[in-house]
């Protein structure tokens, strides 16, 4: 069973690392609850569930506390609205994208300070659909330290929610990642996560015949303009040393 597989891996990262277990972002969404309960799967009590919330929703915490007493993982809530206020205050204008994204970069660093504290691993919630077109923040939600579902489609992922009984609230709610009122995945990238898989596994396969040529177009496009989010930063290499 895949479950399995992805939680014995989950187990074989932690132990390799000398770490003793695992903290996991809950937005509330499908690909967190997964992570979280194939972590869980993977070192039990040793889990930790943090909640964020950042001038969020209030569905969001509520679907996330669902799948949290759905399950009996422990939580713990920070809320970053205060500390984004105040470093918001401290910086110069930005543009709406920078303020957005400086969200999930705190977030980032309250999952790192809790993992520290507690010796754990923090798992990325990304999926191999988000991973390939770049449809993350870098050292943001992208900023991790294993990624259980990086080699899942986001169609596969809603699958596997299926199999390990995630509510059907949390499968069914359109994908979000609640930077504004009204945000959603799909919308922003301006194709459906059908489409996306689609596309992907067709450029995997290297046949691209059965693709909407529109789509494929603008699939390319986005694989090749987040190129640099996959990878650590180039280093330069001096010709004769120094």
């Amino acid at each position: 069973m895949l479950a399995n597989q992805i939680a014995a891996w989950i187990a074989e990262q932690v132990s390799a690392a000398g770490a003793q277990g695992v903290v996991v972002g809950l937005s509330g969404g499908v690909d967190s609850s997964v992570v979280a309960v194939l972590a869980q799967r993977a070192v039990g009590e040793h889990l930790l569930g943090l909640l964020m919330p950042c001038h969020s929703q209030p569905v969001d915490g509520e679907y996330a506390r669902l799948l949290a007493d759905t399950f009996g993982i422990e939580t713990i809530t920070v809320d970053l609205g205060p500390a984004y206020d105040a470093l918001i205050a401290a910086l110069p204008p930005g543009s709406d994208l920078a303020r957005a994204n400086l969200k999930p970069r705190l977030r980032m660093a309250t999952l790192y300070f809790v993992a520290n504290t507690r010796n754990y691993l923090v798992a990325g919630t990304g999926n191999k659909s988000e991973i390939m077109v770049g449809y993350f923040t870098k050292w943001g939600d992208g900023g991790c330290d294993l990624l259980p579902l990086g080699g899942l489609f986001k169609t596969h992922v809603w699958d596997l929610a299926c199999e390990l009984g995630i509510p059907e609230e949390i499968i069914s709610r359109p994908p979000t990642a609640g930077l504004w009122v009204g945000q959603t995945d799909e919308s922003e990238m301006g194709i459906t996560y059908a489409e996306l898989d689609a596309a992907l596994a067709a450029i995997e396969r290297g046949d691209v015949s059965s693709c909407d040529p529109a789509t494929l177009a603008k699939v390319q496009e986005m694989i090749a303009r987040s190129a640099h989010k996959r990878a650590l930063p180039p280093i330069f290499t001096p010709s004769h040393g120094v």
